[in-house]
């Protein structure tokens, strides 16, 4: 359902659902239950300012019953947020499409602590796009290629290419060379496919028992030393931040042929080869604070398509490098 709100600061604005029934006879009275521990004065400053908006776009005040509308919109009082110390590269602007390059660190969306602070955000802002939309996502902690939909009228069309699995993505990764002790050899290229599922209640995507919904191609492209002191954490991720002797480290080409969350990051662990950094896999670490020195070392390096507007094939690479491997090099 369309928002009868435009998007301000770069921002939709949030949906709320009422209940059928209850113990609240109007809208406010349910806000209040929700959110009235809050900010009951300002709940109350809205409803009378007219912020609140049922369908259609109606201002709804304190006296609008509950079953008089389904959904309602308000605008989110945003909190501040410190700029993060990372910036977006445009690679492509048409009529139809935007693609970037988005820096680790960076989500794509709005989420948790980070609103302003998201691609989408900043990019509808800096380029006055409000009807930006992007057609997948990267994790926070994951660097690379993102498209992003610029026309509505045109959007459908490029979302069916990811619904029928018809866009190849190819990543890269740096990971050990050699699996962690107690994994078997790797003879490259391999095939991982298994059972994945992620509940939203859970930070960590887990495997489990049954017919495979996951499949990752997974080549290794070239070793070289790590180019900072390298040790194993006892968990088989490598943490290039550690003491000991240099460790052999590889470049990884991932191509997924699903899309589950946090997917490469688990068949790689699966491996022994847990990626560079990674804090969730094969073991979740302590929460810290984010290290700009040590990003996750994974890229979205590319992606391509048979445009559904020119019907031509299309491929869109990232400029960026994978620290790890960009060090190694003479």
């Amino acid at each position: 359902m369309q928002s009868p709100l435009p998007v301000r600061d770069g921002v939709n604005a949030t949906r709320l659902r009422l209940p059928d029934e209850g113990p609240w006879d109007t809208a406010m009275d349910y806000m209040m239950h929700r959110w009235g521990h809050i900010d009951p004065q300002g709940i109350e400053d809205r409803f009378d300012a007219g912020e609140i908006v049922g369908e259609g776009g109606i201002p709804l005040d304190r006296s609008t019953p509950l079953q008089e509308h389904t959904f309602i919109w308000y605008y989110r009082t945003l909190p501040a947020e410190t700029r993060l110390p990372v910036e977006l590269r445009i690679l492509h602007r048409d009529e139809h499409l935007l693609v970037v390059d988005k820096p680790h660190f960076l989500p794509t969306t709005p989420g948790g602590t980070y609103i302003q602070e998201s691609a989408l955000v900043r990019l509808r802002k800096q380029l006055d796009l409000p009807d930006l939309i992007p057609m997948h996502r990267l994790d926070r902690m994951t660097a690379g290629v993102l498209l992003l939909s610029t026309n509505p009228q045109t959007r459908g069309k490029y979302q069916v290419l990811f619904e029928k699995r018809q866009v190849q993505k190819e990543y890269e990764c740096v990971s050990a060379a050699e699996p962690a002790p107690g994994y078997p050899a790797v003879d490259f290229p391999v095939v991982v496919r298994n059972r994945m599922t992620k509940s939203r209640s859970y930070l960590l995507a887990e495997v489990v028992d049954g017919e495979p919904n996951a499949e990752t191609r997974i080549e290794r492209l070239e070793t070289f030393d790590g180019g900072a002191p390298a040790g194993a954490n006892g968990t088989g991720a490598i943490d290039t931040g550690a003491g000991g002797a240099g460790q052999r480290l590889a470049r990884y080409r991932l191509e997924p042929h699903t899309g589950k969350t946090h997917q490469l990051r688990v068949h790689m662990a699966s491996l022994g080869l847990g990626i560079v950094n990674d804090a969730f896999y094969p073991d979740l670490l302590d929460k810290a604070p984010d290290d700009y020195g040590k990003p996750l070392q994974l890229l979205a390096r590319g992606i391509r398509f048979i445009d559904p507007i020119s019907g031509k094939p299309v491929e869109y690479r990232s400029s960026l490098e994978l620290s790890e491997a960009d060090r190694a090099r003479p």
